[in-house]
């Protein structure tokens, strides 16, 4: 049965090859160099320093993704708004795992008054941009070839969702 539970030192050799096959291996990021397990240590110790989670889906004793968010810009005035991240292993997509971890991430944003959760999508990627409409994120703009990867220009689309209605 999968469990979604917060990252721990001894998953970050997993989440390191989730990231790489899923993260630079796609366009899913625009990462262009594979990451080291120290990296994502680094990375790891970083986040939860901030109190932004890690959290990662464990099924058969096995992390088959991972999802974490961190504040959108280093700005003061952006302090409710954060940025998120999924990624899940090469043949567990499609699954339900990337909605089970996105759930649990917005229900730990919500209880840590996060006001609006933001998605950075690459433009051609649309089953990303349907992932994220499922959930109720919106389209809040399109930057045009701003990133570059596989000898090609990418479009960036921005997919925000507003998770609490306090102003």
């Amino acid at each position: 049965m999968p469990l979604i539970r917060p990252a721990q030192s001894s998953d970050i050799p997993a989440i390191t090859d989730i990231y790489n096959e899923a993260g630079v291996g796609t366009t899913a990021s625009y990462a262009l160099e594979p990451v080291t397990v120290d990296n994502r240590r680094e990375w790891w110790r970083r986040l939860t320093a901030a109190d932004c989670p890690v959290l990662v889906l464990e099924d058969d004793g096995h992390v088959v993704g991972f999802a974490s968010y961190a504040q959108f810009r280093p700005l003061a005035g952006y302090a409710h708004t954060m940025e998120h991240s999924v990624y899940i292993r090469s043949g567990r997509r499609s699954s339900g795992a990337g909605r089970m971890l996105m759930q649990a991430l917005l229900d730990y944003a919500r209880g840590r008054g996060v006001h609006v959760m933001v998605g950075v999508v690459d433009g051609a990627n649309e089953d990303s941009l349907a992932f994220h409409r499922k959930l109720g994120f919106e389209e809040s703009g399109r930057l045009p070839e701003v990133g570059r990867k596989f000898g090609r220009w990418l479009d960036v689309v921005f997919m925000t969702r507003i998770l609490d209605d306090s102003h």
